[in-house]
């Protein structure tokens, strides 16, 4: 399998890592500087692009590539408002697009238990929920994409719950606590809280690891050996959750 790299940051820079260790060709990378004709070279060579870029350049990046025919994997958050655009034109050009808001296996178990948690919690309306977040000084969106997602988890499962909040919580607004400090990897935390006691769901990331492996293992999973699945994936698609 040949990947592309789109955004060659500290994202881009561990995918190579892993991806050489594993024995996987990393072919180029494409950058703000990368010229049309050198990003279709790569986009023509190579078997899948894993996209980390920045959130004002996600979607052209995404749409380009899926444009030249190249299945594509983005971890990029902060662009979703056109995220039905990209459905639209992988439906048209029959492409392959897999997104995840974190591409943690830890996280994405953590998505599951949410949903759950939510659920029970629904019949105990004592317990006010919350979404606490923190993340490096450098991440450039907040809140996270993964706290976004554990918010649409909750509100999926709760009927009182339908939007989230940075600043105030009410009977429909969830609120989010966003922090950035000193080069944190990822904190994540879903609380319900009541006079009586407290339960909380709680996923710390270590390096990046995990969230490069992820998408890794989320590009082999859709190049299958050369089989390639077509259509709009996500994280629990790839695990069967």
């Amino acid at each position: 399998m040949k990947i592309v790299l789109i955004g060659y940051g500290k994202m881009g820079k561990t995918i190579e890592r892993l991806a050489l260790e594993k024995g996987l060709a990393v072919i180029g990378y494409i950058d703000i500087d990368t010229v049309v004709a050198e990003r279709m070279r790569l986009y023509t060579e190579g078997d899948i692009a894993i996209e980390f870029s920045h959130p004002d350049a996600a979607y052209d990046n995404i749409r380009q590539a899926i444009k030249a025919g190249i299945p594509v994997i983005s971890g990029t958050t902060g662009w979703l408002d056109k995220y039905d655009e990209v459905k639209q034109l992988v439906s048209e050009t029959d492409g392959s697009f897999l997104y995840a808001s974190n591409f943690s296996i830890g996280v994405n178990i953590m998505f599951a238990m949410n949903e759950k948690l939510a659920a029970i919690m629904n019949q105990y309306k004592s317990y006010e929920v919350s979404v606490d977040e923190v993340h490096h000084v450098h991440k450039k969106d907040a809140p996270s994409g993964t706290a976004l997602t554990l918010i649409d988890g909750v509100v999926a499962k709760n009927d009182s719950k339908s939007s989230w909040s940075l600043t105030e919580a009410d009977e429909t607004t969830i609120k989010i606590n966003a922090s950035r400090e000193g080069e944190v990897y990822g904190d994540h935390r879903v609380r319900y809280a009541s006079e009586i006691d407290t339960i909380e769901l709680y996923h710390t990331a270590h390096t990046r690891d995990g969230f490069a492996l992820g998408a890794i293992t989320a590009a082999q999973w859709i190049y299958d050996n050369g089989n390639v699945r077509s259509g709009v994936f996500s994280m629990k698609d790839m695990m069967g959750l």
